[in-house]
């Protein structure tokens, strides 16, 4: 069963390759998942919002839920998305998923609904009791429009089946109250790229970040910098990979990074409605910031670089 002690270093939240009729694109799939193995990633986040959850058929996102769970056999936990917004119909993903072969699952914050605060710690408590697997929070306010105080997250983690939680909140100052008050048993992981190596500086164990699909091991070595407490050098390399983050998320995430995913030896552009493709001047440009990176940071496919 997975443990918080598992939860360190760098988990891709990784893109769902798809075919023109909306199906997993099965080889593309496992090409991604064959790469970032090869870069020494420590687990995979499939099927959250980097995973056009929403826009994906519930057969497809268990096909690949199976899939990523195959890759990662004794390599290394898989922790599913889990983004629906009733309790029965995200207990009945993560009981889908499990069976799947997945580790853990990353429950979203209830949203439309508005919850108090007592209705989102009641939320996560009937979750996690019931759920066939443990579960880390996923609290991304900026997607769901609530957040969760820190005093509800403190309680939360104390839970022996809640583990850890995905803190993509950018207030600072909420990341730091809760770090204070969450259990020893409990694992931080940022899921801001823009905010990893202060997350990490802050308490963080590792981090579910997005461009770690991209340059996997530039993400490895900001980490190994910012948990040795090389703070300043982790912030320094990590100015380094702003301009790419500027422009993977310059229109919403995965749109960006789908069209230059070729470049790692991953062909599958297509993205799920209500989401487009990038526009070609923001894909070319991503494109021409990506390539020297992938030198840099010897991220190359083997296939790629003769």
């Amino acid at each position: 069963m997975l443990t918080s002690s598992q939860l360190r270093g760098i988990f891709p939240a990784t893109p769902t390759p798809v075919n023109a009729d909306d199906t997993i694109n099965v080889g593309a799939s496992k090409a991604l998942f064959s790469w970032l193995l090869k870069q020494g990633i420590d687990g995979l986040v499939p099927l959250g919002g980097t995973g056009e959850y929403g826009a994906l058929p519930r057969s497809e996102r268990i096909k690949f839920a199976g899939l990523a769970a195959e890759a990662m056999t004794g390599k290394g936990p898989v922790i599913a998305g889990v983004l629906d917004t009733g309790y029965h119909d995200a207990l009945q993903a993560g009981r889908e998923f499990a069976a799947a072969g997945v580790d853990g699952l990353l429950v979203l914050t209830p949203y439309y609904t508005n919850p108090t605060q007592a209705g989102i710690r009641d939320y996560f408590l009937r979750y996690a009791d019931a759920s066939p697997v443990p579960i880390l929070i996923y609290e991304i306010p900026y997607r769901t429009r609530i957040a969760i105080n820190p005093e509800i997250l403190h309680e939360l983690s104390r839970h022996e089946r809640i583990i850890g939680m995905k803190a993509c909140n950018t207030d600072m100052y909420h990341f730091l109250r809760t770090v204070a008050g969450v259990d020893e048993s409990f694992t931080m992981l940022s899921g801001e790229d823009t905010l990893f190596p202060l997350h990490v500086a802050a308490g963080a164990k590792g981090g579910i970040v997005v461009t770690a699909n991209l340059v996997p091991n530039a993400w490895r070595q900001i980490f190994d910098l910012a948990l040795a407490g090389k703070t300043q050098d982790a912030l320094a390399l990590h100015r380094r990979l702003i301009p790419l983050m500027n422009m993977a998320f310059a229109e919403t995430n995965p749109g960006p990074m789908k069209a230059v995913m070729d470049l790692i030896g991953v062909d599958a552009p297509r993205m799920l409605a209500p989401l487009v493709s990038a526009a070609p001047d923001l894909a070319a440009r991503l494109r021409k910031e990506l390539q020297p990176l992938l030198q840099e940071f010897e991220c190359v496919p083997h296939a790629l670089a003769s």
